[in-house]
């Protein structure tokens, strides 16, 4: 007899539990970038709000494609089997960019696609050490990486910020591929990240430059 009461479980093992916990933000992340778009193109959030935050939600989708792996075998099969209709954040995740680069003149779609790349960077290091990565081969390119980003900002020249990373880069040079990082150790670097991604907004909004 069926019991009104019990629980319905929509998995019957941890990984079917992930699955679908991954499922469900992967859900969340189209929605938030569709409302997004649509505030984006009514003026109701300025470029300087907007990059960042479709550059963050990007980078949150491509970070959960990994996670599923061969359980979603395309976006648009996701979003039809939900019944989504949402076509300004399905077309966004498919260009992979923010707005500003898509349709911007060429200086200034440099400086918007520099913005996006360097802020996609900070994201995708940081959801890797939030992710369990810490071994040398994996987390080095990708800091490598955010640094060359980070660089043309004219302000990291003397931020304090700058200074850790760089530290970070030779703790890890000295490091043997296969060598991992400790939990400390990844709680520390990305406390310094973080640090360094709101100096790198904040001068954003204050007008600050890039280096050519």
């Amino acid at each position: 007899m069926l019991n009104v009461d019990e629980e319905v479980r929509l998995y019957s093992n941890n990984l079917e539990r992930e699955r679908l916990e991954s499922q469900g933000t992967l859900f969340g992340i189209v929605v938030a970038l569709e409302f997004l778009e649509r505030a984006y193109v009514r003026d109701s959030i300025t470029a300087v709000e907007y990059v960042p935050a479709c550059t963050k939600l990007i980078g949150q989708y491509r970070t959960m494609l990994k996670l599923l792996g061969n359980s979603l075998p395309s976006l648009d099969a996701f979003m039809a089997r939900y019944r989504m209709d949402h076509p300004a954040a399905l077309h966004r995740l498919k260009v992979g960019v923010p707005a500003t680069v898509e349709h911007s003149s060429d200086t200034a779609a440099e400086s918007g696609k520099w913005v996006a790349e360097t802020t996609q960077r900070f994201i995708t290091f940081m959801d890797a050490l939030k992710l369990g990565l810490r071994a040398k081969d994996e987390l080095h390119p990708m800091l490598q990486e955010l640094m060359t980003g980070f660089a043309r900002f004219k302000g990291s020249k003397d931020s304090e910020a700058r200074s850790r990373m760089i530290a970070w880069l030779i703790t890890l040079n000295g490091m043997k591929a296969a060598d991992e990082i400790t939990d400390d150790q990844s709680r520390q670097l990305l406390f310094d990240v973080d640090h360094a991604y709101s100096e790198f907004f904040r001068s954003l909004e204050s007008g600050g430059n890039v280096d050519a």
